[in-house]
């Protein structure tokens, strides 16, 4: 009984110790959502840079 414990101990140690270095890597889609944050960002910033433009010239401003 006792030797079941210590491997059931030692197993489930493993796993997590296997999901725990499994965490720390980045992964292609990872990688990939992270661009396509950055992409959706910068394009935010465009839209509102455009959206500034469009209410200053309304308004008669030029920039």
């Amino acid at each position: 009984m006792k030797i079941q414990k210590t491997i059931s101990a030692t197993l489930i140690m493993s796993a997590i110790i296997v999901m725990l270095s499994a965490c720390q890597k980045e992964g292609p889609a990872e990688k990939a959502g992270k661009a396509v944050d950055n992409a959706v960002d910068k394009t935010g910033q465009q839209l509102e840079k455009a959206g500034d433009k469009i209410e200053d010239a309304s308004k008669g401003d030029k920039k």
